[in-house]
């Protein structure tokens, strides 16, 4: 048996392809569902209330701290268990943008908080609401700062996003999974699944470079 023979890319085309779109997605819905998510979290974290930074800290607390797996376990069986139907692909999609917006959430307070105070404090003396504060004042500046830490998160949660296959939620590792045990050549398999996902992060890296240094000459 040929253990590097990659003609099985032209025989399981459809099914690679198949599990490539559906990890883009996921990818791409995870991203803008947990900067949105990791940004009100991260709000609610230096929110002048005492009761909101609570929630905000037991959030990023806890979600930090348990495997993601655990996660999407919680979405794919958890939530069916209270008689809310769920396909694979939504729980473990779910599973990521709460899992990584508690990430997200820890590096936008950091840029937040390295903003310094008293551009805050005049926005809010010229009569900017709290809301207002953060949109147009502190946010805009934040993201430059955090950039890196987010953009290292997003290619995390490409990778991460292989996590689907195990509850059959139809990504690129769970197709892989399937044409192995069909075929029983793994090496090439795996490799190309390899290939595949560095055809996802490495523009996204590069992406982030670009716009780091796009930032760097508008300061």
């Amino acid at each position: 048996m040929n253990l590097w023979d990659f003609s099985i890319l032209i025989d399981y085309w459809d099914d690679f392809m198949a599990g490539l779109g559906r990890t883009v997605l996921a990818s791409l819905l995870g991203l803008i569902g947990s900067l949105v998510l990791g940004t009100l979290i991260a709000i609610l974290r230096i929110a002048p209330f005492r009761i909101l930074n609570v929630v905000g800290t037991v959030y990023v607390e806890f979600i930090r701290n348990i495997p993601l797996l655990v996660t999407v376990f919680f979405f794919f069986l958890g939530v069916p268990a209270l008689g809310i139907a769920m396909e694979p692909f939504t729980a473990g999609t779910l599973g990521l943008i709460v899992y990584t917006a508690a990430f997200v959430a820890e590096s936008i307070r950091a840029g937040i908080q390295a903003v310094p105070s008293g551009q805050s404090e005049a926005a809010r003396s010229s009569g900017l609401s709290y809301i207002q504060t953060m949109r147009y004042i502190i946010l805009p500046q934040a993201v430059k700062i955090v950039l890196p830490a987010i953009g290292n998160q997003m290619i995390n949660l490409v990778k991460n996003s292989s996590v689907l296959a195990v509850i059959a939620g139809l990504d690129l590792m769970y197709y892989a999974d399937i044409i192995n045990l069909k075929t029983f050549k793994g090496i090439p398999v795996y490799t190309l699944v390899a290939l595949f996902y560095l055809l996802l992060t490495i523009p996204l890296s590069q992406a982030v470079h670009y716009m780091e240094r796009r930032f760097a000459k508008s300061n």
